[in-house]
């Protein structure tokens, strides 16, 4: 054992007398003089493959450096953005464009005119509950059509006892809420979103809700679309701009920012759009993808915008020009 210190002690075996089979050990003293000099010792870590003996307890191995970073405290997310230090330049000819969409929408209602979230306050008296019902309304909206989610809430209205109070939400039972709802898209989540925000709200903002965006989306379920909407449908509050898909596509098609995200075309929008128009601007738009530029069969023939050349994403089908039959003849 040339890595041990001569100075060490020295292991001597010998057979048991008792049992041949068992190997005995004995330490034997140290030399007296020990060299003057030694050189360092080094610590080293054995590992075992024999299996461990019954009874035993095993290390558990070291967890690896994803694992490790995983139980480290999560960074805090941004759940809106703050205006823009520097206001990004009004399109040309945006106004034109605003007013055009507004005078086409006149012509026909749009789902969101008559099934929108303003309208789920009809059938409350209390102001207090016409207030939580319109957040309701909103948190059972993304992702559903405006017809889904008033059928929805009329559900909820009946299965609650005639009436979406916040106490009817948080004395109902879960399943008594998702069997109401479950014709809305992610019906599972928003179920327990609702309960969730609903005990927020009574726990700390006094059993009403927030009637300011930090408050509005420390709520479960509660982004910056649906708070923004809100505060304007429940408190009055023109606040800022809730960007949906809607918008968000549309403005895009306008040309009005080239940002690829709710949060990114909200904050561009409200830099140089008008404070005044920043409330009716979501409305507007849903309205207008509706009936006149869905998503999937943009009605590009019958929009103003397309025939006065100030939509440049508009795709009109050229008409083939017939040939006479006398033109043939000859």
């Amino acid at each position: 054992m040339s890595g041990l210190h001569r100075s060490s002690p020295r292991l001597k075996s010998r057979i048991s007398p008792y049992n041949s089979g068992v190997t005995l050990f004995t330490i034997s003293d140290p030399p007296s003089n020990p060299p003057s000099t030694s050189r360092p010792t080094k610590r080293v870590k054995v590992e075992a493959d024999a299996p461990a003996a019954s009874g035993s307890v095993k290390a558990s191995p070291s967890p690896s450096p994803s694992k490790r970073a995983s139980r480290s405290p999560t960074k805090s997310k941004t759940l809106y953005k703050k205006a823009l230090e520097t206001p990004h330049a009004a399109p040309p000819h945006w106004r034109e464009v605003y007013d055009c969409i507004k005078e086409m929408r006149k012509q026909k209602d749009a789902p969101v005119d008559t099934m929108g979230c303003q309208m789920a306050q009809r059938h409350e008296s209390d102001p207090k509950n016409k207030r939580f019902i319109t957040l309701v309304s909103l948190m059972l909206s993304p992702q559903t059509k405006d017809q889904v989610v008033d059928a929805a809430v009329l559900n909820l209205r009946a299965a609650l006892g005639g009436s979406v109070s916040l106490d009817a939400v948080l004395a109902a039972d879960p399943t008594v809420i998702s069997g109401a709802i479950n014709k809305v898209g992610m019906w599972p989540k928003k179920t327990k979103y609702l309960k969730s925000a609903a005990e927020k709200i009574r726990d700390e903002f006094d059993s009403e809700i927030p009637n300011t965006i930090e408050g509005m989306i420390s709520l479960p379920g509660v982004g910056p679309k649906v708070g923004f909407l809100a505060l304007q449908s429940a408190w009055d509050l023109n606040m800022g701009i809730g960007v949906d898909v809607h918008v968000l596509r549309i403005t895009r098609l306008l040309g009005w920012h080239k940002a690829e995200n709710p949060e990114d075309a909200r904050i561009s929008l409200e830099s140089w759009l008008p404070r005044e128009l920043h409330r009716e601007i979501n409305t507007l738009l849903v309205g207008f993808g509706q009936t006149i530029c869905p998503a999937n069969t943009p009605r590009c023939g019958d929009c103003k915008l397309s025939s006065s050349g100030l939509c440049p994403s508009a795709k009109v089908p050229k008409t083939k020009t017939k040939t006479k039959k006398s033109e043939l003849d000859w």
